[in-house]
């Protein structure tokens, strides 16, 4: 496919079909040396409204990227935002779809419940964490659409953070008297921990996480709304859902959450 064919629109239609086929896609940029991180923001975008044409629902906003050992790895100095919708819930107990994704992987995340609409630009943490109703702990199944999970910062940006599906806990707790950034989180799979992290992993402080993502998307002119939920990033490195495989994040004060491979 030659350059003059691509543009942020073939882009989205490109890896939304491939989310929606479970079909792996070379890296675009590999491809298209036109594929600048505002033109990938413009992709999913696009992705977006397409996602929601076809009667999907609005969600939240997922960041990415928000640890520095992920930053090093990509080469990049801040974390990215993306979209949720309600496609992507994955409700307690239900089994990830794994037939209907590529190459699911699991990651335990600290998630807020928005209270009320975070406008940047300009929003400190604090500032945005008194917007937060409640805390939960969360997994979140990424499910990147490229092949091997090879692909840039600007790939991925346009495909969505490699969104797939989110779990959120039964226990919310109000932001208030909580440490986030030391909220800690026991990755587990089939009884054995495989990996630990706390909160100051995701960008410093969740909180942080969350001024990033306001501020950011008020540079495009959008909001984070009431209702909302906002996945904070990978706390620990991701890990391959297998079938029939038990994943659960322990956390500190935040509960546990389980999901298993289908």
């Amino acid at each position: 496919m030659s350059d003059q064919s691509w543009s942020a629109a073939r882009v989205a239609d490109v890896l939304l079909r491939a989310e929606d086929t479970a079909t792996p896609q070379t890296s675009i940029l590999a491809e298209w040396d036109g594929l600048d991180l505002g033109t990938a923001y413009a992709a999913q975008d696009i992705a977006l409204r397409m996602r929601l044409a076809r009667g999907e629902r609005l969600t939240g906003v997922k960041l990415g990227v928000t640890s520095k050992a992920k930053q090093r790895q990509v080469g990049v100095d801040s974390p990215s935002t993306a979209w949720l919708t309600d496609r992507m819930i994955l409700p307690i107990g239900e089994p990830v779809p794994r037939e209907k994704m590529i190459h699911a992987r699991a990651e335990p995340e600290i998630a807020f419940v928005m209270g009320r609409r975070l406008e940047g630009p300009g929003v400190s943490a604090a500032t945005a964490l008194a917007a937060v109703e409640h805390v939960v702990g969360a997994i979140e199944i990424i499910d990147s659409r490229f092949s091997g999970y090879q692909f840039s910062m600007m790939d991925a940006v346009a495909d969505n953070n490699s969104s797939g599906r989110y779990v959120t806990g039964p226990v919310g707790r109000a932001p208030e008297g909580l440490d986030l950034a030391l909220e800690a989180c026991l990755l587990e799979i089939d009884g054995e921990v495989v990996d630990s992290a706390t909160g100051a992993a995701v960008h410093g402080h969740p909180a942080e996480a969350l001024a990033f993502a306001v501020n950011t998307l008020a540079e495009r002119g959008l909001a984070i709304e009431a209702g909302w939920v906002v996945l904070t990033g990978g706390m620990t490195d991701a890990v391959p859902v297998q079938p029939g495989a038990r994943i659960a994040a322990h956390f500190t004060t935040l509960g546990t959450v389980t999901v298993a491979g289908g």
